[in-house]
């Protein structure tokens, strides 16, 4: 009985801290550049999930193991999702977590490409639907006819070819076999990088101290406290007790916390039209991780 309260509370968290970081990252790149904030994010968080896994005294990590813990970085947290945080400076939070959402979709097209996985039908339905979506998506007025707009949904597509590449990737790279050990590694390497790109594009001189206020400081801490260490580790925590196919619901359910955060405490606009692609887009995510024909436990 206890066991099956703490999979409902984790269900809980991972469905509404994932879906509320679109807004909280929002609010906090009001305040804090959108690099220099993903980057300490992630390297607070990363240090201390790789301190609390040194305090366990779980062995050190290899030199292998950190290289390909910071070329997995680069790809998830770094472009995977530094760059949708810099595109939300144009791209409202409610349709970046859409889009986001189109991401199972991508690592279908990978998986053919890189390693020869040819889809099943139901698969290649579901991609299709999510072509379509997509189109109607971005084919809005308001969306088409701004070029800061376009960019910014342009800049979210290359997240999710970077972030389709490591999820295939990490299946087979050499790391910890401790996840929070290597989930710390992973952090803390796209923290750096992503600290790398903000003295490269120098977003870090928009930051002045005096111009931080206790929204930008909550919105900061509320992403490494609940969107990096607690819904991370109830994320974890679901992979080992319930089927990947019910983890996989985080693909329908964020995307709609996040619409509805964005609509009713941003002011965010939520068309008909917007509201029919988001419907055919996550029915294509649907088709892609439904297991017609398999047998089920």
């Amino acid at each position: 009985m206890r066991e099956r309260y703490l999979i409902i509370a984790a269900f809980a968290t991972v469905y509404l801290v994932w879906g509320s970081t679109y807004l909280v990252n929002y609010l906090a790149i009001l305040e804090i550049p959108p690099f220099l904030m993903s980057g300490a994010r992630f390297l607070t968080a990363g240090l201390l999930l790789f301190g609390v896994a040194a305090l366990r005294k779980i062995s050190l990590p290899t030199l292998a193991q950190w290289k390909n813990a910071a070329w997995i970085g680069l790809m998830f947290m770094a472009l995977g999702t530094g760059l949708v945080v810099w595109a939300e400076q144009w791209v409202d939070s409610g349709m970046a977590a859409l889009l986001v959402s189109f991401e199972p979709l991508i690592v279908v097209l990978l998986l053919w490409v890189m390693r020869g996985k040819r889809p099943q039908l139901h698969s290649l339905l579901g991609v299709a639907l999510g072509v379509v979506g997509m189109f109607l998506l971005v084919g809005q007025p308001q969306i088409s006819a701004d070029r800061d707009t376009l960019i910014g949904v342009g800049v979210i597509a290359m997240s999710l070819f970077a972030w389709g590449y490591a999820s295939i990737y990490i299946g087979q790279a050499n790391l910890p076999s401790s996840k929070m050990q290597s989930a710390g590694m992973q952090m803390t390497c796209g923290g750096i990088w992503l600290l790398i790109m903000s003295l490269i594009f120098r977003d870090y001189k928009q930051f002045a101290w005096e111009n931080l206020t206790a929204q930008g400081i909550f919105s900061f801490f509320y992403l490494i406290v609940m969107g990096s260490l607690i819904a991370f580790s109830a994320f974890n925590y679901l992979l080992t007790k319930v089927s990947p196919e019910k983890v996989a619901t985080t693909n329908y359910v964020n995307p709609v916390v996040a619409m509805f955060l964005g609509w009713s405490l941003n002011n965010e606009q939520v068309t008909t039209r917007s509201l029919i692609a988001a419907v055919i887009m996550l029915t294509g995510v649907f088709f892609i991780n439904a297991n017609f024909g398999k047998k089920q436990n």
